[in-house]
């Protein structure tokens, strides 16, 4: 059972990480986030430090429901070669569903992160880091099970990968267009195929 405190922490998190993924850290006044919330400064502050140490919290919070959602689409297989294909085939309708969060966390709060804010940067680069780790993981399973060419570099593949991502995020939400998203998820099976798989 939560207690009224981390009811009011969630409640805060849950309303302000869409306003910060999608307005960016300066761009968010601590207006919007007491109008948003119905809350009053003193009631966020009793929270959270700082309106850093909000933006930060809503970023990790943005992240985790998105990684969950990506781990438990990789539980429908406990093949190394099929994970791969299963996080193209996530990705393929990540643009539908990170409008929800208003936007690509990972890019929207990099970008903005990296003009003005360095602890939030900083954290970026984390999920960044561990989410290239997972991938190389993935990789190395599939190298060990047998399903993977042992000649694979499974860190380069993994960076390989998530700029590939990342860029066609980078693309879709620009354009506007799903294209991006499929077509890179498309070039990334054909990458699967031909070069990775044993």
């Amino acid at each position: 059972m939560q207690t009224k405190s981390e009811l009011t922490k969630q409640f805060i998190l849950e309303t302000v990480a869409p306003i910060f993924n999608q307005n960016g850290y300066a761009a968010t006044s601590m207006s919007d986030i007491t109008t948003a919330t119905g809350l009053t400064k003193g009631a966020i502050y009793g929270n959270f430090k700082n309106k850093e140490a909000l933006a930060i919290s809503a970023f990790k919070f943005t992240v985790k429901a998105l990684m969950k959602r990506i781990a438990t689409h990789l539980e429908l297989s406990d093949s190394p070669i099929q994970k791969l294909f299963l996080i193209s085939d996530f990705y393929r309708n990540y643009y539908d569903y990170s409008k929800q969060l208003g936007g690509c966390p990972v890019l929207n709060i990099g970008v903005d992160a990296n003009n003005q804010n360095t602890p939030l940067l900083e954290n970026v680069k984390i999920v960044i880091e561990k989410i290239q780790d997972q991938v190389a993981t993935i990789i190395e399973n599939g190298i060990e099970a047998g399903e993977i060419s042992t000649e694979i570099n499974a860190m380069q593949y993994a960076k390989r990968l998530d700029t590939m991502i990342q860029g066609a995020v980078f693309m879709t939400y620009t354009m506007d267009d799903a294209f991006y998203m499929k077509d890179t998820m498309n070039q990334i099976d054909q990458m699967i195929h031909n070069e990775l798989k044993a």
